[in-house]
């Protein structure tokens, strides 16, 4: 109940606070698996992107997050495992350990889709996407049946700039792209600069 409550609140409050528009370019929102990736400014990225989905969509469809930040007791505990059901990485996983890619690899498994964040880590830099870590390409060649599907977050860092109480009024749009499949032989450098491009693509001209 409580957790439903949640949901309700937190869709509702992103969707005034950003008037986010999502903008389904390149595809439709179907209930296939799909694996939505993004470029990451804002600990709200994922929030702002879930929100974005229709409800049927939401209720399969787990964000990817680092266990680091989201797995602490407390509110950000309950949201992430109660509220956006999310799939918790460990980043700071040393070697021997195991994959890190692991819980994720379970969760497509399920038929589940994620939510997932190709650099890594939030871009404070000046440049509009950092280079993209090996993870998203590991994930497509043991999925080739998923679809991954750009999805550019714009002007999420300005509505919501870091150091500021108060949200500034700007509208942030989420543009989906084309859904991309790894090609027969494809490097992975390959791959990865085609993903990058993706996303690139859907960026607005200012961004």
């Amino acid at each position: 109940m409580l957790a439903n409550l949640t949901v309700y609140l937190i869709t509702s409050a992103a969707r005034l606070i950003t008037g986010a528009r999502a903008l389904w370019l390149g595809c439709t929102p179907l209930p296939v698996q799909r694996l939505y990736f993004a470029n990451h400014s804002s600990h709200g990225d994922f929030v702002l992107l879930w929100a974005s989905l229709p409800q049927p969509l939401r209720k399969r469809t787990r964000p990817v997050a680092g266990a680091d930040y989201w797995a602490k007791p407390g509110i950000r505990d309950f949201l992430i495992r109660k509220v956006f059901n999310g799939v918790l990485i460990d980043r700071q996983r040393s070697e021997g350990q195991g994959s890190p890619l692991q819980p994720i690899l379970e969760a497509v498994a399920q038929g589940d889709s994620l939510i997932f964040f190709p650099e890594g880590t939030r871009n404070l830099g000046d440049e509009p996407l950092m280079p993209f870590r090996s993870g998203l390409y590991h994930l497509a060649a043991a999925n080739p049946d998923v679809e991954l599907v750009p999805v550019w977050i714009a002007n999420l860092n300005r509505v919501m700039p870091k150091g500021r109480a108060l949200p500034l009024p700007l509208l942030c749009t989420l543009s989906f792209g084309e859904p991309l499949h790894l090609h027969a032989d494809e490097s992975k450098q390959a791959f990865l600069e085609r993903a990058s491009q993706a996303l690139l693509t859907l960026a607005p001209k200012d961004a």
